[in-house]
């Protein structure tokens, strides 16, 4: 199965109109993108929740790690830079935090709101090497912006 990004904008869309809870929009994100496509083995997000730090947001899928700071990890350097992380093999990431065995690649883009304040990560992990693309990154970016433009940072 491969995810129809122009459905899955749509659904999203039509799901989360008016909301401006970042934990519920980051619920139904997590969700939706989860069940959109087999590649999706953990699916979720870490919530910016002091400087420099965040802890375990929205998810699907098994156990993530409850916090991570921004110097480590692929979500980390997604947070730090402020760009999307599109990494097709963990094992070759310096610093990669391991929270599942399982993982084989990882998607990771910064959510922002539209008053440029970072609100966290969404984590894509994949238990296939190589499993995202940038069409994927691309397409999740724009989701993203749309979905959390009016987000109220928590």
């Amino acid at each position: 199965m491969q995810v129809d990004y122009n459905f899955l904008s749509q659904a999203v869309a039509s799901l989360t109109s008016g909301e401006t809870d970042v934990v519920s929009l980051m619920a139904t994100v997590a969700c939706e993108v989860h069940h959109s496509d087999d590649r999706f083995d953990w699916t979720g997000f870490y919530r910016v929740t002091e400087p420099e730090l965040m802890k375990i947001g929205p998810y699907q899928g098994g156990h993530g790690c409850l916090v991570i700071p921004f110097s480590r990890g692929v979500c980390g350097a997604a947070a730090r830079t402020g760009e999307t992380q599109l990494v097709a093999d963990v094992d070759a990431f310096p610093g990669h935090i391991a929270c599942a065995s399982s993982t084989r690649s990882e998607l990771v883009l910064p959510v922002w709101n539209e008053k440029g304040i970072l609100l966290g990560v969404f984590d894509l992990d994949s238990d296939q090497p190589d499993a995202f693309t940038q069409a994927d990154a691309d397409a999740l970016a724009v989701i993203l912006a749309q979905t959390f433009k009016y987000a109220k940072a928590t």
